[in-house]
């Protein structure tokens, strides 16, 4: 049923080439301190190398992945099919978050659609590659892409979106910093 790999197999990358969603799971060090975990979807991940990936991020109501890759670097990335044969898939690794206009930036931007609402991208090496048999997973059709998020950050504009990030992006749920809260601090 499950095997592990210390990299991605082309079959792996075919096989999230295909997903319309994944999942993002982080964890602060303290056990006081919340797990977080994402879904994500669009065109916004990208596998860089058997050993690298990244992911555009786009604006949420929080950011804990960014406050914990901060304070230790640990991500693990799902992905499931919804579709087709059952398999679940996931890559555990060590995660930064690049900020607009920080070191790595320019070569990783290029990568993706320009997206509104675009706030960071997190990379990712990884160090470990899973499957299990995802038998439990449901069977579910995709019917399209979500536009709110791309009307709902339009509407607000780059000052918009810049004052939502220092109000509610700066900082996790727990108080922990984020590289774009103290990216924002020095003026983005």
């Amino acid at each position: 049923m499950g095997k592990r790999f210390p990299a991605l197999q082309p079959e792996h990358i075919d096989f999230i080439r295909r997903q319309k969603v994944f999942f993002v799971a982080t964890a602060a060090l303290s056990p006081d301190h919340h797990v977080n975990v994402s879904p994500k979807g669009q065109d916004t991940f990208r596998v860089l190398s058997p050993s690298r990936v990244a992911y555009l991020d786009l604006t949420g109501s929080g950011n804990e992945t960014s406050a914990h890759l901060m304070e230790n670097g640990r991500i693990t990335l799902m992905f499931c099919a919804f579709e087709g044969p059952p398999m679940i898939l996931r890559l555990y690794g060590r995660g930064r978050v690049v900020c607009h206009g920080r070191a790595g930036w320019d070569e990783l931007c290029r990568l993706f659609e320009s997206l509104p609402g675009t706030r960071q991208i997190i990379e990712a090496e990884i160090h470990l590659v899973q499957t299990s048999c995802g038998y439990g997973v449901p069977l579910l059709d995709y019917v399209g892409e979500r536009e709110d998020l791309a009307r709902w950050s339009q509407a607000k504009g780059e000052d918009g979106l810049r004052a939502y990030w220092e109000e509610k992006n700066a900082r996790s749920i727990d108080g922990l910093p984020t590289p774009l809260g103290e990216h924002l601090a020095k003026g983005m």
